[in-house]
């Protein structure tokens, strides 16, 4: 697992310096492990969730999508097993009063070993972690970090507690009546997105009139209360998921799992993401709901790390529901079952889960379009720092900058803005020389600027440069906004 610190230090200043995404509360020093997209940052993942809906939602006929509230009955969350089960092995280091995950803490020495030049070490070590946390054992697991010698960051020392489960779920008191039983107004802020499409799965499968095989899709805000946030905005308090929860027939889990596994990977290659940047990685242990899970990894500057993650989550889901709510969560399936001759009747579907980080993917494609460029020449030292962003997802798609700020050049290029703005993104700007002004643009990952200069009065044509190779050309005004949208589509 390679890791690049500075790059990943550079593209978290990059993002600070050009209004991608900044630290939350920053006027108050912040606060950890919450952070605010700016103006460049909240196009992009608007772009990336617009994307992600258009292949999933309109592309597919068999898949529709809801939108559910972030409150939600806490009994959901019983059924859910959240209650009892959503919970990571934590452990404390006595003199510092810190609290660290125990794979945080395996995984950061297995990355030093590796930087060490001991990358079986390394490896060997992530196995038995994997094993130990498979068997949930706790005592275990502290041992490794004895036996490996893994200090606190802060005191420096190995005096640590035992291995203890914390959950993860955010609690707060719902309504203004306070009651001496305070559990009774106590919810959670959803910890996952899921659930809300799980109770409501008849509601739409019986107004939408779907049939199994189908999907339901959403994006939303969920919460967990990680004690030990890091690494930007890759592991949050607050983070945004884009799921789909696919129904299906019991028996036929592992047919629509690999289906679903290889849908998902073609999505993250339509980004122009080469192919050895991913991988799959499936888990080691399943959890509670699942009977076969993986991962989709990408390789960060930080290593290979998860970005979305494919579930065979079985019929629990439903099942729990319809046995904590007494409601019946079956689907009457009249199809004919060829085995039998006899229709399917009535069952409790299972479940295919697809679930993605909008924040990870923020930062993995920032992560891949990152790029520091040397430009220098004999004559001069030139560089620049520019993103390489497929132009679907750029916050802004085009720059249109009159050469100087007279001579009537700025209404040309307003009129080329009001002509494409309402198809896309457009940004105008008159500051500086137009050298300065495409390193600007370059910067946070406009595809193309077109330069509007005298030439422009006399035959009607613009220079349009492009970002990628910088070279520049003249085109017609009027073929500027087909040019776009064909290189957008």
């Amino acid at each position: 697992m390679a890791t690049d610190n500075n790059r990943f230090q550079a593209i978290i200043s990059h993002c600070k310096e050009y209004g991608f995404i900044f630290p939350s509360s920053e006027i108050y020093d912040g606060l950890g492990a919450v952070y605010d997209y700016g103006q460049w940052g909240s196009e992009l993942k608007k772009n990336i969730k617009d994307y992600w809906w258009k292949s999933m939602v309109q592309l597919n006929e068999n898949i529709v999508g809801i939108d559910a509230a972030i409150f939600m009955h806490p009994t959901t969350w019983k059924a859910s097993g959240h209650v009892d089960n959503f919970s990571d092995p934590m452990i404390d280091n006595k003199d510092s009063q810190k609290r660290y995950r125990v794979d945080h803490l395996l995984e950061a020495k297995a990355d030093e070993l590796e930087k060490g030049g001991k990358k079986e070490e390394g490896g060997a070590l992530l196995k038995e972690m994997d094993a130990l946390l498979a068997a949930n054992d706790f005592a275990g697991l502290k041992t490794l970090i004895e036996k490996n010698n893994i200090v606190c960051a802060v005191s420096g020392t190995c005096n640590w507690t035992d291995v203890r489960q914390f959950n993860l779920m955010f609690s707060t008191e719902f309504g203004a009546v306070s009651t001496e039983d305070n559990e009774a107004n106590i919810v959670y802020l959803r910890p996952e997105t899921a659930q809300g499409i799980f109770v409501n799965f008849l509601n739409v499968q019986k107004t939408g009139r779907m049939k199994i095989p189908f999907g339901i899709a959403q994006i939303g805000k969920a919460f967990r209360n990680e004690i030990v946030a890091r690494q930007f905005i890759f592991r949050m308090r607050e983070f945004e998921q884009m799921e789909m929860q696919f129904f299906i027939r019991p028996g036929s889990q592992k047919e629509w799992y690999e289906h679903w596994k290889t849908e998902r990977m073609k999505w993250h290659l339509s980004l122009g993401i080469p192919a050895e940047k991913y991988r799959f990685h499936d888990h080691v242990k399943l959890a509670h709901y699942a009977d076969a899970a993986c991962d989709i990894e990408y390789d960060f500057p930080i290593g290979f790390k998860e970005v979305e993650g494919i579930h065979s989550r079985t019929d629990f889901d439903l099942r729990n529901h319809q046995e904590y709510s007494k409601k019946k969560m079956q689907y009457f399936d009249n199809d004919v079952d060829e085995s039998t001759g006899k229709p399917y009747g009535n069952y409790i579907p299972y479940v295919i889960e697809t679930s993605i980080g909008v924040d990870r993917t923020v930062m993995m494609v920032l992560s891949e379009a990152y790029e520091e460029q040397d430009l220098s020449t004999e004559e001069k030292k030139d560089s620049r720092v520019v993103l390489k962003f497929p132009p679907k997802l750029a916050p802004i798609k085009l720059a249109v900058l009159p050469l100087v700020k007279k001579d009537g050049l700025p209404e040309i290029a307003r009129r080329i803005i009001d002509t494409c703005k309402p198809q896309f993104r457009c940004f105008y700007e008159e500051k500086d020389t137009i050298g300065k002004r495409y390193r600007r643009m370059d910067a946070i990952g406009t595809p193309f600027c077109v330069t509007v200069d005298h030439q422009t009065k006399e035959d009607n044509t613009v220079t349009i440069r492009y970002r990628d190779t910088m070279q520049q050309e003249r085109i017609r005004v009027d073929a500027i906004k087909d040019l776009i949208l064909k290189n957008i589509a």
